[in-house]
């Protein structure tokens, strides 16, 4: 059966922008970018020192209508050793913050946005007395 997940999509509008914002302000590297045919390309990109999760940046395809098309609809959850400090780098960045970091039972939590208007968390796990580690 499965052995592990390997790749999860995030559509986008444009490779190019994709690439400099996923890399350039969210701080992810670019792992792949390759022709696979007229117009379309694989591109993928991952968190630093993780390389066995990618993420694949793939163009949608905006003539099947607004309804049809997930850009601003995704999700991805990003894990964090200080999420509150990642907030504030993000935020240096440019990026928008729609929801501050927050106690919760798992830990902290934020929620960013990103260029395509989808929502992004990142989750700092608790330490082992159930508080989010001030570091």
């Amino acid at each position: 059966m499965f052995t592990r997940l390997s790749h999860v999509t995030l559509f986008v509008k444009d490779y190019d922008e994709a690439i400099r914002y996923y890399t350039e302000v969210i701080g992810l590297i670019l792992c792949g970018d390759n022709p696979v045919g007229p117009g379309v390309r694989w591109v993928t990109v991952g968190v630093p020192g993780q390389p066995d999760v990618e993420i694949v940046l793939y163009l949608a395809d905006e003539t099947q209508g607004t309804h049809s098309t997930p850009i601003g609809k995704q999700t991805l959850i990003f894990a964090s050793n200080n999420c509150r400090k990642d907030v504030e780098i993000l935020r240096s960045r440019g990026v928008a913050i729609t929801l501050e970091p927050e106690e919760v039972r798992w830990g902290v939590q934020a929620i960013f946005e990103d260029l395509y208007g989808n929502r992004h968390v990142i989750v700092e796990p608790p330490t082992k007395d159930g508080n989010a580690d001030e570091r």
